[in-house]
């Protein structure tokens, strides 16, 4: 996810792998871990900003929350601003277990049609 996404946007840049990572600070050879999906991506913001800037990405651009989101969770762990919401975290079981295949009862589809409806 992450790494795709980066190597994709570097590769619409003309930015080679060396380029990259000199204009980021990291080394080569693990980055290109990151990308092939080897190595966790970073998780640290001001790291996160300087992959954006290399890339012509401005932070809090809709590509910023993408690249964002996609390197918590290549990481395994949820955005903070999800779990900074008290209402959305108390959804966050619902939607787990409705996405992760389990057939949710009727009480549950209920209850996460009511949770899109609102605002």
């Amino acid at each position: 996810m992450f790494g795709e996404l980066i190597k994709k946007l570097r590769s619409e840049k003309r930015l080679g792998l060396r380029e990259f990572c000199q204009a980021v600070g990291c080394d080569p050879s693990n980055w290109s871990k990151v990308e092939r999906g080897l190595l966790p991506p970073p998780q640290d913001t001001s790291v996160l900003k300087q992959v954006a800037g290399a890339l012509g990405i401005k932070v809090d651009s809709k590509m910023w929350e993408e690249l964002y989101d996609k390197a918590k969770i290549g990481a395994g762990r949820i955005p903070d601003y999800v779990l900074d919401d008290a209402a959305l975290v108390k959804r966050l079981p619902l939607f787990f277990r409705t996405v992760s295949g389990k057939k949710p009862t009727r009480q549950d589809l209920e209850k996460l049609a009511k949770i899109l409806r609102e605002p």
